[in-house]
């Protein structure tokens, strides 16, 4: 029997849709203090170790020039006792290496590398952090993007998390530095889409196959690098950090990856387009390029975010424009009530990860604008970034 259109089929089918998103944004409310609270890394108290191990700091660095300054000075005011910087200009066309040089400021810690052409199958953000490593004399390497600015008692949290633990990996989930509103728009949807498919748990829990790291931050030991044969074992993914982590814990290896918002702070993009361009080159790569997984990905943020405003406006529009009898108030309050839940899902997680909660308001555009990142991604549009062309994920002339 055919029962759409009928008034109690319809309303079963409404009220079922509707009860479900309440759940849905009641319990992402209620969630947002609870994330990452088991594995949530405090800062450490007191004063280094003076026994520490010695620590080199790599650093790849491609075109940085707005970020190498803030990033090398950060790394010398690092409260510890051994402690080397490997900065490797990636053939920058900015004058990238020149501002690391002048930013170490004679500091005989940091040493400045020239970048060369990778040999064929790497890609060159892996070359770089070999190059890095090659030059590293340190029993721990902690790899650090560019446009990193570490706390200075980050070196000495990830070295106690380790110890305690016995981890041959850490990597930690710090805060995003946003500053433009295109940033604070579309970074927070993105950055916890990701976030929120990380199981914590699982990737910190021995013996178990989920594998997860931030490249942003990663801290090795030695000898579990070189076991693995370095970024060698890693050199044709753009994803090379979550490959490092993968590789490292299928050799019976410990890793472990925290939330430590105190740990360092990120300016990931300053614009619509980087952002575009950063995350389409490899979002869809870190779904294993799996169609199913960006499809459902595009098909959960039309339905569960964004229909509920289309819905509120067609409704306000048939009721209070066109003088329609339909939809019930009762209906279109009620959508009305989804949308609050989201945007104040929105204004706590912006209180939570300590940003002015004051662009809630931006949570569906920011949905509309990832859901786009998602479509590129996985249409294989062609993105650039910093003079690499991608197509998939992967970089498609020499590098």
């Amino acid at each position: 029997m055919w029962l759409w259109g009928q008034p109690v089929f319809d309303s079963i089918l409404m009220g079922g849709y509707l009860g479900l998103m309440t759940l849905m944004w009641l319990g992402l409310w209620v969630g947002v203090p609870k994330w990452g609270r088991d594995h949530r890394l405090q800062q450490p108290q007191g004063s280094p170790p003076a026994d520490g191990p010695r620590v080199t700091v790599c650093i790849p660095a491609r075109d940085e020039a707005e970020n190498i300054a803030a990033c090398v000075a950060a790394v010398r005011a690092c409260r510890w006792p051994d402690l080397e910087v490997v900065v490797v200009d990636d053939r920058s066309s900015d004058g990238t290496g020149e501002l690391a040089r002048a930013a170490a400021d004679g500091d005989a810690r940091v040493h400045v590398v020239e970048g060369t052409e990778p040999p064929a199958g790497w890609s060159g953000k892996a070359w770089a952090c070999a190059r890095a490593a090659g030059e590293a004399t340190g029993d721990v390497l902690v790899f650090v993007d560019a446009d990193v600015e570490v706390h200075p008692d980050a070196i000495w949290g990830a070295w106690e998390a380790m110890e305690a633990r016995a981890l041959d990996l850490f990597s930690a989930f710090g805060t995003w530095r946003l500053e433009t509103f295109w940033e604070r728009v579309a970074i927070p949807p993105m950055g916890w889409l990701i976030r929120g498919s990380v199981d914590l748990d699982a990737v910190n829990a021995p013996g178990r196959a989920e594998a997860f790291a931030n490249g942003q931050f990663i801290a090795v030991r030695r000898d579990a690098y070189d076991d693995l044969g370095g970024h060698d074992a890693v050199k044709t993914t753009i994803l090379d950090d979550v490959a490092l982590s993968t590789a490292i814990q299928r050799r019976g290896r410990r890793i472990g990856l925290v939330d430590a918002p105190w740990l360092f702070r990120v300016r990931l993009y300053r614009s619509l387009s980087e952002v575009m361009s950063g995350y389409s080159k490899n979002v869809y790569e870190g779904m294993d390029r799996r169609l199913s997984t960006g499809v459902g990905a595009i098909l959960f943020i039309l339905v569960g975010t964004l229909f509920p405003y289309l819905a509120v406006a067609a409704g306000l529009a048939a009721r209070l424009v066109l003088g329609w009898g339909v939809p019930a108030w009762g209906w279109v309050a009620w959508f009305v009530g989804i949308c609050g839940l989201q945007l104040a899902f929105r204004w706590r997680l912006d209180r939570r990860d300590g940003r002015d909660p004051r662009h809630f308001w931006t949570h569906p555009l920011g949905n509309i604008v990832l859901i786009v990142i998602l479509a590129r991604s996985i249409l294989g549009v062609e993105s650039e970034w910093k003079g690499r062309r991608f197509v998939d994920g992967r970089a498609t002339t020499p590098h």
